[in-house]
């Protein structure tokens, strides 16, 4: 029995398009002029020096730290030092009006079908905690964040690794059996079929499901089998 949906954003909940051609921009964009302003912040401060530790910087020009970075966006490094500035940058943008997040027509009306019918819903993406807070609450069909329980990032783990999956059953409080999982990447559903999860891909058209899937496959929230 499903008790919990645990969802991941890109592909899945809204198109790459968005993070590729909307979001990662606008930070690359921002992203000088934002660590030149905010660079005096505690917050700031330690992610800058997370990033150089895991470059293995020893002694670096606040430059040479953001052009590190912006090469990290341009490589789509899952890294979260850069993923918890993107979030800082893109809660600026959200605010002022400059982009709503993009999430498939399905979706907004399936989370709060499942809400009702008494289901937990969480979300798990490589994006920081609070960027996925603003993605949802600024959504473009509304704030979704009341239909929410919890966000999981890549402090938790990274997403192709089951260990992830394990600890995310553990926050949660539900046996691994009753959570279902849903991503468009094999690897991760992968990684949370390891670690004992129910299992769904999303292939989004054009996309279509594969031939010989491990996993069962729906091409929208509205396919989803939660039996």
């Amino acid at each position: 029995m499903i008790s919990t949906i645990l969802t991941d954003i890109e592909g899945t909940t809204s198109s790459i398009s968005f993070v590729k051609d909307v979001l990662f921009p606008f930070a690359r964009e921002r992203l000088p002029a934002f660590v030149e302003t905010h660079a005096d912040k505690p917050e700031v401060q330690h992610w800058l020096h997370e990033a150089a530790r895991d470059a293995r910087i020893i002694h670096a020009e606040r430059s040479e730290i953001v052009e590190l970075l912006q090469c990290w966006i341009d490589e789509d490094r899952k890294a979260t030092p850069l993923k918890a500035l993107q979030g800082m940058i893109w809660d600026e943008g959200y605010r002022s009006g400059d982009f709503r997040a993009h999430v498939y027509p399905d979706v907004a009306p399936k989370l709060r079908e499942w809400k009702k019918q008494g289901l937990d819903l969480y979300i798990y993406s490589s994006g920081s905690v609070p960027a996925q807070k603003l993605f949802f609450e600024f959504s473009e069909a509304g704030d979704l964040t009341p239909l929410l329980s919890g966000y999981f990032d890549t402090e938790v783990g990274h997403k192709r690794e089951a260990e992830s999956y394990r600890r995310i059953a553990t926050a949660i409080g539900r046996p691994a059996e009753e959570i279902l999982f849903l991503s468009d990447i094999d690897e991760e559903l992968d990684a949370a079929r390891a670690a004992g999860m129910r299992t769904t891909q999303l292939a989004r058209p054009p996309t279509a499901c594969p031939a010989h899937g491990t996993h069962p496959c729906a091409h929208d929230f509205d396919a989803i089998a939660l039996s």
